[in-house]
């Protein structure tokens, strides 16, 4: 092997979303960053986030109220300690984003509206309105936002079109300690493997709900920040918990189409294919209920009725309040024929948000020195068995700036990494068979939806993980044979992370939350998180 680096920094960040963007620009001010991102800069969950984001901004809420709304949603297994140091600083962390310029929406005075306060909406599980938003595209106005100023700050490098491989550690070099020396990385564009050093390595890479063939998220979130530091020696922890949001748009034309959870927090109903309300008689909160119970409603109301789809229904509304509030979601809705101010919206659920993940303590440090995970990769201990609404963002700008605060305390005693081998494709070659990568993907997404979805079994786990070991053993074969590619390199952590969803979803004897198994109906009196320990 030879001796090369083609790039180094004091900081790797390796996803471009909120939590990725939050933590570059925190660090930049006193550090140089490389920031990785998979695709285009915009193109993650954030961009697509549209409801807001919690934070207790009104007079009559308060941190307690944020606190217990989170730990009930969160069904006994939310950390307490982490879910009150979240609440404690959410407005100085919306305040950056306020002064990063993110223009929240506010409320109609006949007074200067600069000085008019924020409008803040309702959803599902919040007991007060503490939801600030930027109409209902917030994700859009954080991401285009944050993304500007990185891009014009001169101490943050951004890299697009890459894909993290793996970490380079000092274990897998054989050198004392255990600690992140970097990452290999692949140039989509020049199709080769990179090496980047750094004195830290923050993975931001988002969840893995692409492991299942319905999903509201864009195509990168394949689990590859969970894989990487799993194969690296990290916990991982409470992967049975994956939240199917209630309800996306359901048209052929309309993939990965979200219908916020704010529809439902101003007013709109759930109706069965006969235009009946179904929620009152599942939940005294109805469509306000949380996330896993309004899933669950759904899918047995589907099941039952042998239905494609139910439907979302919020005509009963003022057309010009429901333009005003959802223009994102009017206009795609209108564009597929759909006015949504006369008539519902077909609606399923599908796979949204990865509660569980890299196991990180309260600063996002990780098993491995200075490896810190942020955001959706990470097991913080906020969401518990199931996230509130709305506290998705917030976890990432909490986070991101915890971390930074405690990278640049250590910042000055660590030194660069050096002589870190490059990476060695002297004995793979171009693949001729890429056809065993769809086929392999294809069924991994398929019997993960079938077996591992909203409604699980023991059977039905069983299958899935003797599917899964075939399909790992399959993939690393290829894997060690031919040069990287983007699908290659996806599937491999997919799988990976299925096979992490599946085995904690075995270890849980009970129904808790998003996981909910027939075969263990009820809840344990005693219950904590599920952590797997690499070997």
């Amino acid at each position: 092997m030879t001796q090369a680096v083609e790039y180094q920094s004091d900081i790797l960040v390796i996803g471009s979303g909120a939590a990725g963007l939050t933590l570059a620009l925190h660090l930049a001010e006193t550090s140089s960053v490389i920031l990785l991102s998979k695709g285009p800069l915009a193109e993650g969950s954030t961009l697509y986030a549209q409801g807001g984001i919690a934070s207790v901004f009104d007079e009559g809420d308060t941190i307690e109220s944020h606190v217990n709304d989170t730990l009930i949603a969160g069904a006994g297994l939310c950390d307490k300690n982490v879910v009150t140091f979240t609440a404690e600083n959410a407005k100085a962390s919306m305040q950056w984003l306020i002064d990063c310029g993110v223009a929240f929406d506010k409320e109609e005075t006949s007074d200067n509206q600069q000085d008019a306060p924020y409008h803040l909406t309702r959803e599902g599980g919040h007991s007060h309105r503490r939801i600030l938003h930027a109409a209902d595209a917030t994700g859009k106005a954080v991401q285009t936002t944050l993304q500007q100023r990185a891009l014009n700050h001169p101490n943050i490098r951004v890299l697009e079109r890459y894909n993290a491989i793996d970490l380079i550690t000092s274990r897998k070099l054989n050198r004392p300690g255990n600690r992140v020396l970097g990452a290999y990385v692949w140039n989509r564009d020049k199709e080769h493997v990179e090496t980047i050093t750094a004195k830290f390595v923050a993975l931001a890479t988002g969840g893995c709900s692409k492991v299942y063939q319905y999903t509201s998220n864009p195509d990168i979130a394949s689990g590859d920040g969970i894989a990487m530091a799993w194969r690296a020696g990290c916990r991982v922890a409470n992967m049975e918990f994956n939240q199917f949001h209630p309800t996306c748009l359901y048209h052929a034309d309309a993939k990965n189409f979200l219908l916020s959870e704010a529809l439902r927090g101003e007013g709109a109903y759930l109706r069965r294919p006969d235009g009946s309300r179904f929620m009152p008689e599942f939940d005294e909160r109805a469509e306000l209920a949380p996330r896993d119970i309004v899933a669950r409603a759904i899918d047995y109301e589907m099941k039952r009725l042998g239905s494609d789809c139910v439907y979302l229904d919020i005509s009963h509304k003022p057309a010009d309040f429901i333009i005003k509030h959802f223009p994102t979601i009017y206009q795609r809705c209108l564009e597929l024929g759909i006015d949504m101010t006369k008539s519902p919206i077909p609606a399923v659920p599908a796979a949204h948000y990865t509660c569980g993940g890299v196991m990180t303590d309260l600063h996002g440090q990780t098993d491995l020195n200075g490896l810190y995970a942020i955001g959706e990769v990470a097991y913080t201990g906020l969401h518990g068995a199931n996230r509130l609404a709305s506290n998705s963002l917030l976890e990432c700008l909490v986070f991101a700036r915890a971390a930074s605060q405690d990278i640049e305390s250590q910042l000055q005693k660590i030194q660069l990494p050096m002589n870190v081998p490059s990476w060695d494709e002297s004995k793979v070659s171009n693949s001729d068979e890429e056809v065993v990568i769809a086929h392999n993907w294809h069924e991994l997404r398929l019997f993960m939806w079938d077996y591992v979805g909203i409604v699980r079994t023991d059977k039905r786990l069983e299958r899935a993980l003797r599917r899964c070991m075939m399909l790992q053993q399959e993939i690393q074969e290829y894997y060690s044979n031919f040069r990287v590619s983007n699908n290659l390199l996806e599937l491999r952590n997919l799988v990976q992370v299925a096979e992490l969803i599946i085995r904690c979803a075995m270890e849980r004897k009970e129904s808790r939350g998003l996981h909910y198994n027939i075969d263990y109906p009820a809840l344990l009196e005693n219950s904590g998180p599920t952590i797997l320990q690499p070997t």
